[in-house]
């Protein structure tokens, strides 16, 4: 068994912004190595597939990744939960409800990740049809999104795993496990597009061979776990009181994650319409600027953890200090990745594809979304907050009308007189800052009401 004091984090004590630190360096570089997946997939078909297909390969990626990521997003939302709540016991040292979280949450996994695997086959092409994919694409990528659902439930196995080791502030060993992942993935991507000569089928079976390695690694590191997150398989079932915990969090998020791509989906069907060309150079700038968004996704996760152990140990005004940091750091990265992209954004995307056109649609979005990410790294650190505090239906109904809807609206109602890529980026930044603000004020209140009602037990005693 592991030493679990070798791996895990008191955010009840202890310097606040170097814990912080020290806790979302990994958060960042997990991120970056996830966004590998999707880029080496992109990379390898634009430099290595034949020049006749190379187009439609990176195309068909592109029009996949929309419904990849909602196939994906709900079960972010359920590790959402899981960490929250793990977060909050191991704070107050309630090992006995860890330990039924834990094999809850594998258990709920386990099952609904089969049932949206399911839905991912039988369901590809006529979801790719739907979207508008173009004929001379469609094929490819119901091939690709097929191939990603098969192997969906060893995603979502390893995305549990590590919401529970990060809820005890084990941030190091899935940045291990993802970076190892990671190299299989490129490796078996040359071996089946260079040597096998596959195109984007090629390309996703190297993904998911990589996703079950990551799984298996993460299973492996919570049944070697010395401490209450220690995986039993055979006491995976459900536990219906915990059960009950984790879903109050992790279903607002799902739905919230599901509607927004859903957001994305008629955004990449507006895409669609401008071609192929169009296509790729979209896919090309999105993967991309991911990485700007690893910011977000590691505040949103920190402040997450934090507030739920500091919530937990009824340490309140560590809670609120543990927000402030996040916001500051995440803005503060998000503008460090603004300033790269600018500088190098160009020399980036001929990496994805060196035609001219493509690399001149993939800039059209880029100098927009680039600039504007530290709101989303503001919005997303809010909503983690809130999340940890036990908060996630709020959210979720803000999100939904403040990015689901302006969103919608805007492709609807304003990119029909303004074709071009660079109108449909501008819909981010404003539904960012629009959820921000709103989410921010229900955080205000939240953490008054919290506060106060320390200081009245307080008093109390």
């Amino acid at each position: 068994m592991q030493n679990k004091k070798k791996y895990q984090m008191d955010m009840c004590h202890g310097a606040l912004a170097g814990q912080i630190f020290r806790y979302s360096l990994p958060v960042i570089g997990a991120n970056i190595m996830a966004l590998m997946f999707h880029a080496a997939d992109l990379i390898v078909l634009g430099q290595f597939a034949p020049a006749e297909i190379k187009t439609a390969a990176t195309a068909s990626v592109g029009a996949s990744a929309a419904l990849n990521v909602m196939l994906l997003v709900f079960f972010n939302g359920f590790g959402a939960g899981v960490n929250a709540i793990t977060a909050r016991y191991v704070g107050a040292k309630d090992d006995q409800k860890v330990t039924r979280i834990v094999h809850t949450s594998i258990a709920c996994g386990i099952v609904c990740g089969l049932i949206v695997a399911a839905l991912g086959v039988f369901f590809a092409p006529t979801a790719l049809r739907i979207m508008g994919t173009p004929e001379d694409v469609i094929g490819k990528a119901a091939i690709y999104l097929r191939i990603c659902s098969i192997g969906l439930p060893f995603t979502v196995l390893y995305v549990i795993g590590a919401a529970i080791l990060r809820a005890v502030g084990d941030t190091r060993r899935p940045l291990y496990f993802i970076i190892t992942a990671g190299i299989v993935n490129v490796l078996l991507n040359l071996f089946f597009v260079i040597v096998c000569r596959m195109d984007s089928a090629g390309v996703a079976l190297a993904t998911k061979i990589s996703n079950v390695l990551s799984a298996l690694l993460v299973l492996q590191a919570l049944c070697r776990f010395d401490g209450p997150i220690r995986l039993y398989f055979r006491k995976i079932r459900f536990h219906w009181q915990s059960l009950k915990e984790v879903l109050w969090i992790g279903i607002p998020a799902g739905i919230q994650g599901s509607l927004y791509n859903i957001s994305n989906l008629f955004i990449q069907s507006s895409v669609n319409s401008l071609g192929s060309f169009a296509m790729a150079g979209y896919a090309s700038a999105q993967s991309m600027e991911g990485m700007a968004n690893v910011a977000s996704a590691a505040y949103y996760q920190s402040a997450m953890s934090f507030t739920g152990q500091n919530l937990g140990g009824k340490k309140f005004k560590r809670v609120i200090r543990s927000i402030l940091i996040c916001l500051g750091y995440a803005v503060g990265l998000s503008l460090v990745f603004c300033v790269f992209f600018h500088c190098f954004g160009k020399s980036l995307l001929g990496l994805y594809n060196p035609d001219p056109v493509v690399i001149g649609y993939g800039m059209e979005r880029m100098r927009v979304m680039v600039s504007a990410y530290f709101l989303c790294g503001i919005a997303d650190t809010i909503t983690g907050a809130l999340r940890g505090l036990g908060h996630s239906v709020k959210p979720t109904i803000t999100t939904i009308l403040g990015v689901c809807g302006i969103r919608i609206f805007w492709v609807l109602m304003i990119f029909p007189h303004y074709r071009s890529l660079r109108c449909l980026a501008f819909s981010y930044p404003v539904s960012w800052a629009l959820t921000g603000l709103v989410n921010g004020m229900i955080l205000f209140f939240v953490c008054r009401k919290m506060l106060r009602l320390a200081r009245e037990r307080k008093h109390l005693k």
